[in-house]
């Protein structure tokens, strides 16, 4: 099976030794996207919701660049610093889709990278 790599500058550059996005066959597999603005490389401050409309924002743009959307979501992860933050963060995720929400877990973690408080990763169906 060949790979493809997807990247774009709509989304951060890898902060480590990973791609954006891998294309395996008929599914995309989007890395963990935190709260990192594109333009600056800068993290985004702020509440747990405006950080997690960042994340989105970086997975949608990374769906984008394979020519996919959120319609094509099968599975996404998301992890979080604090349960405290999941209403905010249930509802900025909820307002990128239609009512058809792809299989999602959400668990709390010990820390994420730069010391954001959201991380967001994804599964889609190409095609």
């Amino acid at each position: 099976m060949e790979l493809k790599y997807v990247n774009t500058r709509n989304a951060p550059e890898a902060i480590g030794p990973y791609s954006q996005a891998v294309k395996a066959g008929s599914m995309l597999f989007v890395s963990g996207q935190i709260p990192l603005d594109p333009a600056t490389g800068e993290l985004v401050t702020g509440d747990a919701g405006k950080q997690a409309m960042q994340c989105m924002k970086n997975v949608v743009s990374i769906l984008e660049e394979a020519g996919l959307s959120v319609d094509n979501l099968v599975r996404v992860g998301i992890y979080l610093t604090s349960m405290d933050d999941f209403g905010p963060v249930n509802d900025v995720y909820a307002s990128f889709f239609n009512g058809k929400y792809p299989a999602r877990a959400c668990v709390e973690v010990s820390g994420l990278p730069k010391g954001a408080n959201v991380e967001i990763e994804a599964v889609a169906l190409v095609g």
